[in-house]
């Protein structure tokens, strides 16, 4: 089991802080974990399934139709 910190998680979402923390609000982004007092952490399995998930939603999409 690994923590992912701020940094990383935006590294690998390619995601802004700002963006990571609302989703989060919305309830559509992992939780961090407390880690102290000021620090916090991401689990990198909980990050990962995150990404899937989204690659999921993309792959299940209906593909739009292109018209010439």
């Amino acid at each position: 089991m690994k923590i992912l910190k701020l940094k990383e998680v935006m590294d690998r979402t390619a995601l802004g802080r700002s963006t990571i923390y609302k989703y989060i609000a919305e309830d559509t982004f992992p939780k961090p974990i407390p880690l102290g007092s000021r620090s916090v952490g991401w689990l990198e399995s909980e990050v990962d399934e995150w990404i899937l998930a989204r690659i999921a939603e993309r792959d299940e999409a209906p593909t739009p139709m292109v018209s010439c």
